[in-house]
């Protein structure tokens, strides 16, 4: 059994999902249909690839919250959502609806986002009375704040992947004449090695010219002297995802490498000490970005600065320059400014860190002095 359900280890979910009711009274709705598989995990538990939430807003209301599924995780969802009735029907959505319905529940809020037309057409023509109301990123608002077992899982996920790269390097795994796609399939089985139970992503190995791209994916080209080598991998724990990037020279270091190399070491470095509760993610944004900028290589920096990081490896809150919002204590995200020069190289340097009081906790730990491998 995973430690996810291990009782001596299992978030309140019955806390997050009151956490939830205060946002549902907010919104002056009685209930929330949650049919994102993601969110479901999130407030209950179930890893199962089918399923729908019903999640009432009054405060004795627990005992109506109900969970749907099908027949073929009857005996999941008992072991996983002990404390929540179970529905099985393969129409999960459909037959949440139906009941809240007979429960004459009246104003169902949806999940706009994750919810097709065709899905709430069928939903609006079962003619169960309610009035289905549009909704969007109410959980997502709430898991944007990780909890402590939330942050121990997030731990673990870095963990596992600070190992694996320093065992490819251990093993010289990373050096010249490899293939991008020899030493991303050795990162990827050494995370499974040190602990992962699976790869966040398919990790991003580009060397030379390829670096420059930001998010390339590996290739039979071949690892030469001269090279930047750029890493970008995470593992995932318990379905918590990590995300860090590593850039390497071969052989030798000249000038440039390690001009481009202290630019983004230094804009990562701003990006990170930026990182406080109430401060914008634009502002955060622009701390970094305008380091590169002085250098007059701010069109190059191509993307964002970062993003939230959780049960998925993209979630809010984005930082960027078109950022909205500010951060809050225990907000995971990840800073990864970059500098690419087309048909050259390039350098991203990412960390995945927890804002809080005082200065953000650093979760991923690989150095990130300039490394040359030989």
């Amino acid at each position: 059994m995973s430690a996810d359900h291990d009782p001596a280890r299992r978030p309140d979910y019955a806390l997050r999902r009151a956490s939830l009711r205060n946002l549902l009274v907010e919104n002056r709705v009685d209930a929330l249909l949650v049919t994102d598989l993601i969110n479901i995990r999130y407030l209950t538990g179930f890893t199962g690839s089918n399923a729908a939430l019903l999640v009432y807003a009054w405060d004795s209301s627990e005992d109506r919250t109900l969970i749907s599924t099908d027949g073929r995780y009857l005996t999941q969802v008992g072991v996983q959502v002990p404390d929540l009735r179970a529905e099985i029907n393969r129409a999960c959505a459909r037959r949440v609806i139906e009941i809240a319905g007979e429960w004459q529940t009246g104003r169902v809020a949806f999940e706009s986002h994750v919810v097709t037309v065709d899905q709430h057409r069928g939903l609006a023509a079962l003619g169960t009375g309610l009035d289905l109301v549009p909704v969007p990123g109410l959980v997502e608002q709430l898991r944007m704040v990780k909890d402590d077992y939330e942050v121990d899982c997030l731990r673990a996920a870095c963990a596992a992947a600070d190992a694996a790269l320093a065992a490819l390097l251990e093993r010289g795994g990373l050096c010249p004449g490899r293939t991008e796609r020899q030493v991303a399939r050795d990162l990827e089985w050494l995370m499974f090695e040190h602990g992962a139970e699976a790869v966040a992503f398919e990790t991003i190995v580009a060397a030379g010219a390829n670096s420059a791209v930001p998010h390339h994916r590996p290739t039979d080209a071949v690892l030469a002297t001269g090279d930047f080598v750029k890493l970008d991998f995470g593992a995932v724990s318990q379905g918590y995802h990590s995300d860090m990037t590593r850039t390497f020279v071969l052989g030798a270091a000249t000038d440039w490498h390690r001009e481009v190399y202290d630019l983004v070491s230094a804009a990562q470095r701003a990006g990170r000490e930026a990182l406080a509760p109430g401060v914008s993610t634009a502002a955060v944004d622009a701390a970094s970005r305008q380091v590169i900028e002085a250098a007059g290589h701010g069109d190059l920096f191509v993307h964002g600065l970062g993003h939230g990081v959780g049960l998925q490896i993209h979630e809010a809150p984005g930082i960027a320059k078109t950022g909205t919002g500010t951060l809050l204590d225990g907000v995971a995200v990840t800073v990864e400014p970059g500098v690419y020069f087309p048909g050259r190289g390039g350098v991203r340097i990412e960390d995945t860190l927890v804002v809080r009081q005082g200065g953000p906790e650093l979760l991923t730990h690989t150095s990130k002095d300039l490394t040359v491998v030989d």
